[in-house]
């Protein structure tokens, strides 16, 4: 186990140097540039002890490349990642350029220890930097409810390197409605095509990091992990900004033109999962369209869907019935309790599994 004054190196990532303290199951380590990383004590290796390094010319202990550290590195042929763990020294990490690796291909991933118990597993950051260029990085995160961003990790990544960020702390997941990467691509001693600075930045669901089948199968893990692909083959990824005002004047004006439009079919959404009957009240669930429907076209559609399941539910004493009405800004929820507190007034109603829903749904118990 390391000890604060050792010389440490980094099993999944190039780095090392002096542990300055340590909290917890975080070690603090000071690379020869005077910068502090913390990483897992499992992550560290011990090269020698603080009692035998007293001699060293430098306070910091040896460079990275004399501490010869194991890295990820990705195949950008096979999509496999190669990890390279070394018992005895090894020379330094070489850049070896894969065919296709002049585009740039940058995934973020969360990978859960235990995918079975995701209310309250460990979920691990990785950084994967599929490409032959060196990325200096920032990734940030923030709330919907503010601009300013929070750094969670800023460094330099190899190319083809999957870099290990650290712990998803749980109580900074109401955090990540926003993720942003921030990066300069480049290559060291040799010519190389310029890319683009860019800052790209993502919506969010956080309640994705507690829904099973948000995780799935990805090239570079052996694990089923949730991934935002930031960048592919270049092209950075870019939100769908709507302005809705002008798009319900164009929606009027449509309507106008054409008098004959047809209305959406209305489709009903419950189905049966064991005694539970769920009801998702997305409006992509409840009609083939929403060509000439206003916001309150589409939340009077939702309310009437609720109302039918629960008046077709009434003498069913004992049912459970889940409403899925999604986070949002909350304006649907609102009116399914408006419903429950004077229409549908005397039934259970209580949040919906988080395991199962996260934040978004409500469960109706009819008595």
């Amino acid at each position: 186990m390391a000890k604060v004054g050792d010389i440490v190196r980094f099993l999944n990532s190039t780095g090392g140097g002096r542990v300055a303290s340590i909290n917890g199951n975080i070690a603090n380590v000071v690379d020869e540039d005077g910068f502090e990383t913390p990483v897992l004590l499992r992550e560290i290796v011990v090269v020698s002890s603080g009692e035998n390094t007293a001699t060293k010319s430098s306070v910091f202990g040896p460079s990275t490349k004399e501490l010869n550290i194991p890295a990820k590195t990705v195949s950008n042929k096979s999509q496999d990642i190669v990890t390279q763990t070394a018992k005895e020294p090894e020379p330094a990490l070489q850049v070896e350029e894969t065919p296709g690796g002049d585009k740039l291909n940058i995934v973020l991933a969360f990978e859960p220890e235990n995918i079975k118990e995701l209310s309250s597993t460990v979920i691990d950051t990785y950084l994967v930097n599929d490409s032959n260029y060196y990325l200096f990085f920032t990734y940030m995160t923030r709330p919907s409810d503010s601009s300013e961003w929070t750094t969670r990790y800023a460094g330099t990544v190899e190319p083809n390197i999957q870099l290990y960020l650290g712990e998803l702390l749980r109580e900074s997941i109401n955090e990540f409605d926003y993720i942003a990467l921030q990066y300069i691509a480049f290559k060291n001693d040799k010519p190389f095509e310029a890319k683009q600075p860019s800052l790209v930045s993502v919506k969010f669901d956080n309640t994705k990091f507690f829904k099973l089948h948000c995780y799935k199968s990805n090239p570079y893990f052996d694990k089923e992990v949730l991934v935002i692909d930031f960048v592919k083959d270049d092209n950075a990824f870019k939100e769908i900004k709507i302005d809705s005002d002008s798009l319900e004047k164009e929606l009027k004006s449509k309507v106008r033109a054409d008098k004959a439009i047809r209305r959406p079919v209305v489709k009903h959404s419950e189905k049966r999962n064991n005694d539970i009957i769920e009801v998702d009240l997305h409006i992509a669930e409840l009609v083939d369209t929403t060509r000439g429907l206003s916001n309150a076209d589409m939340l009077n559609l939702q309310v009437d869907e609720f109302r039918r399941v629960m008046d077709s539910n009434l003498k069913n004493h004992g049912q459970k019935i889940v409403f899925i009405h999604g986070k949002g800004e909350g304006i649907l929820r609102q009116a399914l309790m408006k419903e429950l507190n004077y229409r549908y007034k005397g039934h259970l109603v209580q949040d919906a599994s988080f395991r199962e829903y996260g934040y978004g749904a409500t469960q109706v118990t009819i008595k």
